[in-house]
């Protein structure tokens, strides 16, 4: 299988209503669990995939107060879309070291526009915007290791 189909896989997956998943192709064989473990075997590395909805535990002090003052001390919801990373892979805001990132929060992004680079198996994949939209965060730094379906930018769309 080639990385595009796994990707495109991997889509499907995490919009799909399945929990479980196997593929099996001549000696490549891959299986992906939502919220368990992403296992490639055969021809393949072993990956693994997180939960894709983080869960908020409250905090020690609501946990002694109650449950009505748990809901009061909760952390606002805060507002905007989550681009997510559509891979594993490794972070990176600029093109190059010495070069400005491709996008700050504050910017206006029109569809199509580069957002970063997710560099997976020494590949650079450019992340463009799928919608013009406005960047409310950056949630990850330069460099930084991601995986499948990791919060990348919270934005506002236009």
């Amino acid at each position: 299988m080639k990385f595009e189909e796994i990707k495109e896989l991997m889509k499907l997956f995490a919009k799909s209503k399945l929990d479980k998943i196997k593929v099996k192709n001549k000696d490549f064989e891959i299986e992906m669990e939502k919220g368990g473990e992403a296992v490639a075997a055969a021809a393949a590395p072993v990956a693994s995939a997180p939960a894709s909805t983080p869960v908020a535990s409250p905090t020690p002090a609501a946990q002694s107060a109650g449950a009505a003052s748990a809901e009061s001390e909760a952390k606002p919801v805060q507002e905007g879309e989550l681009i997510t990373s559509p891979m594993v892979g490794t972070f990176y805001a600029a093109p190059s070291p010495d070069s400005p990132p491709f996008v700050q929060a504050g910017d206006t992004v029109r569809k199509g526009q580069t957002l970063c680079i997710l560099e997976a198996m020494k590949i650079m994949n450019e992340l463009e915007a799928e919608f013009d939209c406005k960047i409310l965060e950056v949630l990850v730094q330069d460099g930084e290791p991601v995986e499948y379906d990791k919060p990348l930018f919270r934005v506002e769309r236009l």
